[in-house]
């Protein structure tokens, strides 16, 4: 790494840069829909500090969240409240304030608002009402995670953003079966104290050679990014605590079930159809591999595969 750039032209440059976003449009009677950091304060763009400073109010989840961040950019616009529990009175409230010509940020406590996050119901709101809507992009948790792990490709680009997994055992179980048979990778949040329960399910559904990112504290201190088989997931964390600290965002790379079926003779697949009638992927493969002693990782992919494909 190069030694300490010299930054002594910063006020020159800051104020050259300034100008030029000064001198954009900025329309009133506009829902500006601002992204925030997700972690690390410096991720604020230069156009979205401008955004926050110069429209009438701030509509933010949570204004306690919300107000450390424009206190460090010497934002001193008004907050207000719109979150999960009041976001069809905050919408209406919004629009009557675009009616009167004023431009209305939007913002969630971190990120992109109505990704994952509310605020989906105002925009409409607005756009419903006949007026503007501006995206203010930046941080991302999602594609802060995609780039660091490197699980895509400008031959492949592809990839599935689901969101958060549902809380229950048996609903999140199902939940992963339909995702993780998607031919991309899956990209999902999780929060820290459902998170071993989350990975182990997701071995029993995936198996264990199936790779998973664990993107955790991205763009904070702490930040870790790391990539392994299931089947030691459950194992990393539990050979540091603080591992299961913090936000994580989760990828399961796409399966490499590719050839799978080119070394596997057809009485094994009829073998491992019939197994799968009464019993579950990971007891089907297991059952199949002691009889064919075709290797169980193999047999494995085959099943998930062959049950997703029927169901």
């Amino acid at each position: 790494m190069s030694e300490t750039p010299d930054f002594s032209d910063i006020p020159a440059t800051w104020k050259r840069l300034t100008e030029r976003v000064d001198a954009q449009h900025w329309p009133a009677a506009t829902l500006y829909v601002v992204a925030t950091p997700i972690g690390n304060l410096g991720d604020l763009s230069l156009r979205a500090w401008q955004t926050l400073a110069r429209c009438d109010v701030i509509a933010a989840e949570d204004t306690r969240a919300s107000r450390p961040l424009m206190d460090a950019w010497g934002v001193s616009t008004p907050l207000i409240a719109a979150h999960r529990h009041n976001e069809a009175e905050a919408a209406q409230a919004i629009v009557d304030r675009l009616s009167r010509g004023e431009r209305v940020a939007l913002v969630s406590d971190a990120g992109a608002p109505a990704v994952s996050d509310p605020g989906a119901r105002i925009v409409r709101a607005a756009r419903d009402a006949g007026y503007g809507v501006v995206a203010i992009p930046g941080a991302s948790a999602v594609i802060a995670a995609l780039m660091a792990s490197g699980v895509t490709s400008d031959e492949n680009p592809a990839f599935v953003f689901a969101g958060f997994m549902p809380a229950k055992a048996g609903a999140r179980q199902k939940w992963l079966q339909r995702w993780c048979a998607v031919p991309a990778p899956i990209v999902m949040f999780e929060s820290p104290h459902r998170l071993g329960a989350a990975v182990k399910d997701m071995l029993q559904v995936c198996g264990p050679v199936r790779k998973l990112t664990i993107a955790r504290e991205l763009t904070k201190r702490f930040e870790q990014v790391v990539t392994m088989p299931l089947g030691d997931a459950a194992a990393w964390l539990a050979d540091d605590s603080h591992r299961s600290q913090g936000e994580f965002v989760l990828i399961v790379h796409q399966a490499d079930d590719a050839g799978v079926d080119d070394d596997i003779d057809p009485s094994s697949v009829v073998l491992l159809d019939a197994l799968l009638e009464t019993l579950s992927v990971r007891d089907a493969a297991r059952v199949a591999a002691k009889v064919t002693g075709l290797p169980r990782d193999t047999l494995y992919a085959l099943a998930l595969a062959r049950q997703n494909g029927n169901t």
